[in-house]
């Protein structure tokens, strides 16, 4: 079982970005500190839902400040940058890193980002298989021509590699890459069948939003078995994919204060969060009630003491066959709260899943 966190650098109503940045950045160095596997950082544009505009940015401060922890963005929303871009960040984050680095990719939504970047609501709805496939032959070719619909550009250079040594003292970089190493692991986020088709066709593992209960997870994870193997991929490939499951996480003595803590808290976030987010093209949008979502989440998540914590994250796992985790630790919005909710993750329910 491989438990990380969701980190949203979300601004609760009263707060500041630096506030919320702030705590991102404690909660990652508590994470590698309480002996937790990852931290997954998200991408969001013009709204205080998150104020993290650059997961790879953030990325790099993260993976300077650590030493053994994964770092992972959880995702670079692909419609809103050049493929190619943010593939050579990928490598270079990965090299530099001594491979703690992932690169979690998604299509985003129909928001005023695709205006703003220029990338047009056609790279939303079509433009996300051509990206990710550049994405790909970026990080696993020595040099890559842009022969598609959106990005066409004459054959260059790779540079660096993603699976380049280091070059420089051995000791420059902890745990520097090693000559013939893969490149940076890729993630896609799934939310429809059409996107799991396209992770599996690509054996690429996928990431599940913490708005999905443990039956959906598994019916996503059994059609990307499905699709994986239509697709050629072989027996321990399509048994052996690491797809990792979002969810929230609040430990406490008793599940009515864990819980309390959440409904007390995330509903104005949430409220303030999503009601910024502004549409391309004015589509109409169903949004959640913040009470009862918050109260969603804490049904189907490690919301708790640590043994409810755990016996929820194993019954996920037996049921989806998922067993790597990222749970958004900042659910009451305070700073020492999140700390706490961390160090007891890894103190009190970890020990209960080895």
């Amino acid at each position: 079982m491989r438990i990380g966190t969701f980190v949203l650098a979300a601004q609760f109503p009263g707060q500041g970005p630096g506030e919320a940045l702030h705590r991102a950045v404690r909660s990652t160095e508590a994470a590698e500190e309480s002996g937790l596997d990852s931290v997954w950082l998200a991408e969001h544009h013009f709204v205080p839902y998150g104020v993290c505009p650059s997961a790879t940015t953030l990325a790099a401060l993260l993976l300077g400040r650590t030493r053994r922890i994964r770092v992972g963005t959880a995702v670079s929303v692909l419609p809103n940058h050049h493929p190619v871009a943010l593939a050579e960040q990928a490598a270079l984050l990965h090299l530099t890193s001594g491979g703690r680095f992932s690169l979690g990719v998604g299509r985003g939504g129909p928001w005023v980002d695709l205006e703003v970047f220029g990338g047009g609501l056609d790279a939303y709805e079509n433009g996300f298989p051509e990206a990710l496939g550049l994405v790909l032959d970026w990080l696993r070719e020595a040099r890559v021509a842009g022969r598609g619909e959106r990005f066409g550009f004459r054959e260059v250079a790779v540079v660096p590699r993603a699976d380049e040594l280091l070059e420089g003292p051995a000791d420059a970089v902890p745990g520097a890459s090693v000559p013939g190493a893969s490149g940076p692991e890729v993630v896609v986020a799934c939310t429809s069948p059409k996107s799991v088709r396209l992770a599996a066709r690509q054996a690429l593992p996928m990431l599940l939003g913490m708005h999905c209960g443990d039956e959906e997870k598994a019916e996503m994870v059994a059609l990307w078995r499905t699709a994986a193997r239509e697709a050629g991929h072989p027996p321990e490939v399509v048994e052996g994919a690491a797809h990792v499951s979002a969810g929230v996480a609040q430990i406490a003595d008793g599940a009515r204060d864990a819980t309390e803590m959440l409904v007390k808290a995330m509903p104005g976030w949430l409220r303030q969060g999503l009601d910024a987010h502004v549409t391309v093209d004015g589509r109409h949008r169903v949004m959640r009630d913040p009470v009862a979502y918050t109260e969603l989440l804490c049904g189907l998540h490690p919301v708790g003491p640590p043994q409810l914590a755990a016996d929820r994250l194993a019954a996920t796992a037996e049921r989806t066959g998922i067993t790597r985790f990222a749970l958004l630790v900042e659910g009451t919005g305070d700073l020492a709260a999140t700390e706490e909710n961390v160090r007891r993750l890894g103190a009190d329910v970890l020990p209960l899943l080895t």
